[in-house]
């Protein structure tokens, strides 16, 4: 496709708290099509869910770099870090939160925000700042979300 946007350098994927498990599997999968493409991924999220992947990938195949969520904030606010890419995984309010934080402070960066959940599209439906969404209902089983995420972002399934 020509129109999908050209290949990120660098992208910040935001992991929210680890009770769905279709996240992780669906991090690994973004993570993968990114670094495959040549995109640095940094994985911030709360250490619970970082523990998790790091459990899950002890050799680093999948995910290279993560960082508590508070301190990559804190350094994309102070102008240490940046990306040209964010996704947001988000099945609660404070997901969206996040994700409006990070439209904030990175205001002319390409935000995808993933929602998904038992109940989607009430959460969706908060979102009230620019941002791509990807919606789908996700719990256990992460097929029909990850085909709308390669999708948007172009990757054959």
């Amino acid at each position: 496709m020509t129109d999908q946007p050209e290949t990120p350098k660098k992208a910040l994927v935001i992991l929210g708290c680890p009770e769905a498990p279709a996240q992780q599997a669906l991090a690994f999968h973004v993570a993968h099509n990114l670094k495959k493409r040549g995109t640095e991924v940094l994985i911030a999220g709360n250490p619970s869910v970082l523990n998790l992947l790091k459990v899950s990938d002890p050799e680093k195949h999948y995910v290279t770099d993560t960082m508590v969520l508070e301190k990559c904030i804190a350094e994309v606010v102070e102008k240490k870090r940046d990306c040209d890419l964010c996704v947001v995984f988000a099945h609660n309010d404070a997901a969206i939160a996040y994700a409006a934080t990070m439209r904030y402070i990175l205001p002319e960066r390409r935000l995808v925000v993933i929602v998904f959940g038992k109940d989607p599209e009430p959460l969706a439906e908060e979102i009230n700042f620019p941002c791509e969404k990807i919606v789908d209902k996700a719990v256990h089983n992460p097929m029909q979300l990850r085909k709308k995420i390669n999708e948007v972002f172009g990757w054959a399934a």
